[in-house]
């Protein structure tokens, strides 16, 4: 795992194990990353903890069918990594497909873990054919 502080390489590796572990849609892969104290802003909702964490993912995947996700490097400093991403997923409700643009900063431990995420985003309305990821 890669640890602060950060450089090209390094930050490119640590947006990639991210990328791969959210598109598994496994909360324990992605609270793996995250240290027991972390805090989460995902829009509207702060949380903080491992199993505020996974509950939250849960509950968004079971919400969000075959959802897939792209992550690209924005910036980075010592301990920090900000990442533009796009992900699109089918609601489980209406069976319409979204895109969703945005955000996230992240800061890290001097162990590599993470201790903050912090997301803004926007969410789309897209036919399934006008989908640009797919699932592998």
């Amino acid at each position: 795992m890669p640890t602060p502080p950060f450089k090209r390489e390094t930050a490119l590796e640590k947006v990639q194990v991210a990328q791969d572990a959210w598109n598994t849609r496994d909360s324990e892969a992605v609270v793996r990353a995250c240290s027991p104290d972390c805090v989460w802003r995902n829009r509207e909702d702060r949380f903080q903890g491992h199993a505020a964490i996974e509950y939250f993912l849960k509950r968004k995947w079971a919400l969000e069918l075959n959802y897939q996700l792209t992550k690209e490097l924005w910036a980075f400093t010592d301990n920090r990594i900000s990442v533009r991403f796009e992900c699109e997923w089918e609601h489980a409700g209406t069976s319409q497909w979204y895109r969703t643009h945005g955000n996230e900063h992240w800061e890290f431990n001097a162990d590599g873990f993470m201790t903050i995420r912090d997301i803004s985003a926007n969410d789309i309305p897209i036919s399934a054919g006008a989908r640009r990821l797919n699932d592998g």
